[in-house]
């Protein structure tokens, strides 16, 4: 018998619990397990890449609506409505859009998701949550609420930070059992082999020494401080440039913010590329500019490809670079950003230090791996 497994997430944009979670799927044996993939919005670039197997299912279909025009807002009203709505009555969703199916495991796939599925009519099912996030660093989640995740059968969590949280919390044995944890699963060879691919769009000046940074351009990415540092530098007469990489609801401040400190023609913001991997290839230095992250698979990326790298002391930074062995972690602060970026452009001799390193460095962990202990979580519950 194939277990039946409903997983929700929010859309299958371009994040790392996205990235993962596909990758995941890509990698899972198909005739084991009988997959429900519900979406609250039918729109990202990992759509495409999900197998042909897996069920996609959806409340709304179309692209997010990042901005407040007035044209836009009726749709973007009528998505929050409908889907609050189904929230507050689950019977509704399993009733009508899942057809009362039954299913053995209901998978929150990131931490957003823990009332859709505590709150599930399936009283027989085994509940199994995925955390990529520091939840200390994010608002609203306070210890009590935290400690709300023990209602599940199992919690996965990417980083030993996260970890440490879950285990400080928890009263007693059984509650501690239920966490555990798990390195996300990701495909080194891809990632290798698209590094290859030209890059499009932008000409690197070799002269000019570069910083690189990916992710969704949210607040908690911190491009904003990546931008007042490297004004910072500008003024001081350090020639460089800054290259981001990603798209998201705060790309129109952070684009203004670049333009009001007069730096547009030394940072670049690209916004999304489906293969952003030849851009960190070219660039000299990869930089993590982050507020808060639960485990930064984009370091991951990073290592892989043996950047120079240096990144904020946010969970998971420390344990990937294993203490500042492979790159350089710097203070969660702008100043402790431009201290760094200060570094890598009058001291970088100090970082063939960590190239050699990154060299010989073996991946602490294998995509087989990290599907197969998932894969166990699963066939155990």
């Amino acid at each position: 018998m194939k277990k039946k497994i409903l997983i929700r997430i929010g859309s299958l944009r371009h994040g790392g619990a996205e990235k993962v979670l596909v990758t995941f799927l890509k990698n899972l044996p198909k005739d084991k397990y009988e997959v429900d993939l519900l979406l609250n919005l039918y729109s990202g670039k990992y759509l495409v890449e999900v197998p042909d197997w897996v069920n996609v299912m959806y409340l709304n279909r179309g692209e997010m609506i990042t901005t407040n025009r007035p044209k836009d807002l009726p749709k973007k009203a009528y998505r929050v409505v409908y889907q609050q709505l189904l929230k507050k009555y689950p019977k509704i969703l399993y009733r009508r859009k899942l057809k009362k199916k039954q299913y053995d495991i209901e998978f929150a796939a990131i931490h957003g998701f823990m009332d859709e599925v505590l709150n599930s009519p399936l009283k027989s099912s085994k509940k199994l949550m995925w955390i990529h996030n520091d939840l200390t660093q994010v608002s609203g989640y306070t210890p009590e609420k935290i400690r709300r995740f023990f209602h599940y059968d199992k919690v996965m969590v990417i980083s030993e930070k996260i970890q440490e949280t879950f285990l400080s919390l928890a009263k007693n044995e059984e509650e501690k059992s239920k966490i555990v944890r798990i390195y996300n699963p990701l495909d080194t060879e891809e990632i290798l082999t698209k590094a290859e691919k030209p890059v499009i769009n932008y000409e690197f000046d070799n002269n000019i020494p570069s910083f690189i940074s990916v992710g969704t351009v949210f607040p908690q990415k911190g491009f904003d401080r990546l931008l007042k540092a490297h004004k910072r530098l500008l003024d001081e007469g350090f020639q460089h440039k800054v290259l981001i990489v990603g798209d998201g609801y705060d790309f129109e401040n952070v684009k203004k913010l670049k333009t009001e400190l007069g730096i547009d023609k030394t940072a670049i913001m690209l916004g999304f590329t489906d293969n952003p991997y030849p851009y960190f290839k070219a660039a000299d230095f990869y930089i993590l500019s982050s507020r808060y992250e639960g485990f930064p698979t984009v370091l991951f990326e990073a290592i892989t490809l043996k950047k120079n790298i240096i990144a904020t002391d946010v969970s998971g930074v420390k344990e990937m670079l294993e203490n500042g062995n492979l790159g350089l972690v710097t203070e969660n602060s702008e100043d402790g950003i431009y201290k760094g970026m200060k570094e890598a452009l009058t001291n970088s001799e100090n970082f063939q230090n960590y190239q050699d390193r990154l060299q010989n460095y073996e991946m602490p962990f294998n995509l087989k791996n990290s599907v197969n202990k998932i894969m166990k979580i699963i066939d155990n519950l």
